[in-house]
C-alpha cells in the first residue's frame, strides 16, 4: 500500500498546478457564465434555510461558505514554522503592514476628489464605497501564490497575509469609519451599517476564523495527513473560488445586462484601475526607498496592491444586497490585481532569465 501514496501526491499536485495555470481564463469564463446564465448565481446569492432536524433551521449564505473554504485552504497552506526568520529581519513585514493601512488614506481621498468633479448625481459615492470596502480588506491570500511564482520573499508574504488577516476585526471597521466623510449621506449611512456589521462579527467569523482553522490544522495534524488534506482541500478551494466569482458576478453583471449602464461600467473600470495601479506603484516606490532586496521588494509590492476582493464582494452581497452595482468595481479590481501581480512576477524573474 505504501508505494501507492507517493504516486497519489504528484497526481493531486498536478491537478492543482493545472487549475492554477488556467485560473485567469477560468475567471473570465466565470464572468461570461454570469452574463449568459445568471439565474443559478442569483439564486445562490440569496440566503437559504437548511432543515437540520425539527429545531435547527440555520440560514446559510452560499458566498460566505465559499469564502470560508477559500480562507481555510489559504491557512492550511501557510508554512507557519517558516515565519520564525521574520523576527530576525522584520523590516519588510512592518513596512508592508504600515503601507497596507496607510495607502487607503492616500489613494481613496484622491480618487474621491476626482469623482466629485464628475456630473454624477452622488459624486461617485457608490464607486468610492466599493473602493473603501476593497482597501479595508486584509491582504489577499493569493498573494502567496504569486510570490512563490516570482521567487519572492515567501516568509514575509505569509507573515503579511497572516497578520493583516488576524488584525482585520480591528482594521476593517477602523478604515471604513475613517473614510465615511468622503461619501454623501445615503452611502455614508449604508457604509456605517456595514462597519457595524464587521464589528459584530463578519471580520472575525467570515475572515479570521476559517483562516485560523486552516493554520491550526497545519500545526496539529501530522505532516503526511496534511499532505493528503492539501491534496483534497486546495483544488476544491480553487473550484470554490471560481463558483464564488460566478455568484458575485451574477449579481453585478446580471443586473447590468438587464439594465445596461455603459457610463457606470466605464467609471467602475477606470476607478478600479486607478486604485489598483496606484497601490502597486506606491508599494514599488516604498521598496526602493527602503532599499529592500529584490525578493522582499517583490513581496512588499504585491502586498500593497493585492487585497481580498472576494471578502469585500461577500460583505457587499450580505450587508448591502440592494446595491449589486457596487460589485462591478470589485470584480474589476479582482481581475486587475491578478494582471498587475503577473507583471510584478515577470519583472522579478526577468534578471534571472
Amino acid at each position: 500500500m505504501s508505494p501507492a501514496r507517493p504516486a497519489d501526491r504528484p497526481s493531486a499536485d498536478g491537478i492543482t498546478a493545472w487549475l492554477r495555470r488556467r485560473l485567469g481564463r477560468a475567471v473570465i469564463l466565470s464572468y461570461a457564465a454570469a452574463v449568459l446564465w445568471p439565474a443559478p448565481g442569483l439564486w445562490l446569492r440569496h440566503p437559504h434555510t437548511l432543515a437540520l432536524g425539527e429545531v435547527l433551521h440555520p440560514r446559510v449564505h452560499t458566498a460566505s461558505v465559499l469564502l470560508s473554504l477559500v480562507l481555510f485552504s489559504a491557512g492550511l497552506q501557510v508554512p507557519v514554522r517558516a515565519l520564525a526568520g521574520l523576527l530576525r529581519s522584520p523590516k519588510a513585514l512592518l513596512a508592508g503592514l504600515v503601507l497596507h493601512l496607510a495607502i487607503p488614506f492616500v489613494v481613496i481621498p484622491a480618487v474621491a476628489f476626482l469623482l466629485h468633479q464628475t456630473p454624477d448625481s452622488d459624486g461617485g459615492s457608490g464607486l468610492i464605497t466599493a473602493m473603501i470596502l476593497i482597501a479595508a480588506m486584509p491582504i489577499a491570500a493569493g498573494a502567496t501564490v504569486w510570490t512563490s511564482k516570482g521567487d519572492g520573499d515567501q516568509p514575509t508574504m505569509v507573515g503579511l497575509v497572516l497578520v493583516s488577516t488576524l488584525l482585520s476585526p480591528i482594521t476593517i471597521p477602523f478604515l471604513i469609519s475613517s473614510l465615511l466623510p468622503l461619501l454623501d449621506s445615503s452611502y455614508s449611512k449604508s457604509l456605517a451599517a456595514t462597519a457595524h456589521a464587521t464589528q459584530d462579527g463578519f471580520a472575525f467569523v467570515g475572515v479570521v476564523l476559517p483562516c485560523a482553522a486552516g493554520l491550526l490544522c497545519r500545526l496539529l495534524v501530522p505532516p503526511p495527513r496534511v499532505d493528503r488534506l492539501l491534496a483534497v482541500v486546495v483544488p476544491t478551494a480553487l473550484g470554490g473560488s471560481l463558483v464564488l466569482t460566478y455568484v458575485n458576478a451574477s449579481g453585478a453583471l446580471g443586473s447590468f445586462v438587464a439594465h445596461p449602464r455603459p457610463l457606470l461600467f466605464a467609471a467602475a473600470l477606470a476607478t478600479a484601475t486607478t486604485v489598483c495601479l496606484t497601490s502597486f506603484t506606491l508599494g514599488r516606490i516604498a521598496a526602493r526607498i527602503l532599499r529592500l532586496n529584490t525578493s522582499s521588494a517583490s513581496s512588499l509590492t504585491l502586498a500593497c496592491g493585492m487585497n481580498n476582493s472576494s471578502a469585500s464582494a461577500v460583505l457587499i452581497a450580505t450587508a448591502l444586497p440592494d446595491k449589486p452595482h457596487l460589485l462591478l468595481p470589485v470584480l474589476a479590481y479582482g481581475l486587475l490585481q491578478k494582471t498587475a501581480a503577473n507583471r510584478v512576477v515577470r519583472r522579478r524573474a526577468a534578471p534571472a532569465a
